[in-house]
């Protein structure tokens, strides 16, 4: 081969050579930005944010909209203060469904009847009683009708999630949450599992989804997880995991809602005190092992006195996660911020990318909420 034949060769193979390393850095870089889209799409869908405003043209609406469409969310929850008309509700919820028709947000409330309600008579909602009020006046027949009226209104408003039933027992009649508000429907669990029920099958039947509150059990507590640590060691009762158990064998729980509650037999090893929604010997021992609940598990309010008071953000976050929480729900009420949402996922995503366990953790969770949603 003379000589500029072999330049020509060598061109040639050089040339060859630099393109398929140029083909693979560029596959491994694809890879890569689709697994950082995987990720970002599995973590937003874990984490569920209430917000400012109370109409379409507000900045805090227009942001977490935003989220939305992002994908750094995949759910909302309204408080009372973000409801100033009915059509305002409607209009917000039906561009946070558009904003993402595919994977649909969850848009939750509160919406237990009696004193704890976010739509109220002021702006035209049909209110209910409490929870006390209707087991002392209507049977559980009656109590589904009751609800089916009120979960169809939440329908028509473009609700898919409602945070109830409680299935509390009320154990301490002096106590400050769940007793002072007439959220339990008695002390009796299989009264509540029925009462419990009804709620839950009247908002199927109006096609919105619920989640029973508080697990382990508040109903026996001495305080308020609202305000401080609440240590329930002394007071607890194992009655109060049999709402749970009689609902998740008959197939009525769409998720279940973890309290800031701390319990000494069930703290995990290292003595950390930890609440039950941080607690794995809680979620993983008692719910998911002991009971057989395999589904959607989300936290109560992450930024309650019991949590921030003991734990940074971050802290809070990755120990939630580690112990089978599915969704974190953030108020976003303790310090407003718009970027919030993003705030939590860059936590979640750098731990993901240093920790193929909790990276696992999180493709458990998205696979269950996934399988939820199709459910809307």
């Amino acid at each position: 081969m003379n000589f500029l034949a072999m330049r020509n060769f060598l061109k040639i193979f050089v040339g060859r050579v630099f393109l398929i390393n140029l083909f693979a850095l560029l596959a491994a870089q694809g890879a890569a930005m689709a697994s950082a889209t995987g990720l970002q799409q599995m973590v937003g869908q874990m984490i569920m944010v209430g917000f400012q405003g109370d109409n379409t043209n507000s900045a805090g609406f227009i942001a977490v909209r935003d989220d939305i469409l992002a994908g750094r969310i995949g759910g909302v929850m309204y408080l009372r203060f973000n409801v100033s008309s009915l059509g305002n509700v409607e209009k917000m919820n039906a561009e946070f469904i558009a904003a993402n028709n595919v994977l649909v947000p969850f848009i939750a409330l509160d919406q237990e009847g009696g004193r704890v309600e976010r739509l109220t008579k002021e702006v035209g909602f049909g209110e209910i009683p409490s929870a006390a009020r209707i087991a002392a006046t209507q049977d559980p027949h009656q109590a589904q009708d009751t609800y089916f009226a009120m979960a169809s209104d939440l329908s028509n408003l473009r609700f898919n999630l409602n945070l109830g039933p409680v299935v509390d027992l009320n154990i301490n009649p002096n106590n400050p949450i769940i007793a002072r508000f007439q959220r339990s429907y008695g002390k009796d669990s299989n009264v509540v599992t029925s009462y419990a029920t009804s709620f839950v099958d009247a908002h199927r039947q109006a096609g919105i989804l619920t989640a029973l509150k508080h697990f382990p059990g508040h109903g026996s507590s001495r305080a308020d997880t609202h305000e401080g640590f609440v240590d329930i060691s002394a007071y607890w009762q194992p009655e109060e995991l049999a709402p749970y158990r009689n609902l998740i064998r008959a197939g009525k729980v769409d998720m279940v809602m973890m309290a800031h509650l701390f319990h000494e037999r069930f703290s995990n090893a290292d003595g950390a005190q930890l609440p039950a929604s941080l607690s794995k010997s809680w979620i993983n021992g008692v719910l998911r092992n002991e009971l057989g609940y395999n589904g959607v598990v989300i936290s109560d309010d992450m930024e309650m006195g019991a949590i921030t008071a003991r734990f940074s953000m971050a802290e809070a976050i990755i120990l939630a996660v580690e112990a089978g929480t599915d969704i974190l729900l953030f108020s976003n009420t303790a310090n407003y911020r718009p970027g919030l949402a993003k705030e939590i996922g860059d936590i979640l995503i750098a731990k993901a990318q240093s920790d193929p366990a909790f990276l696992a953790r999180i493709e458990q969770s998205y696979e269950r909420i996934i399988r939820l949603k199709q459910a809307l």
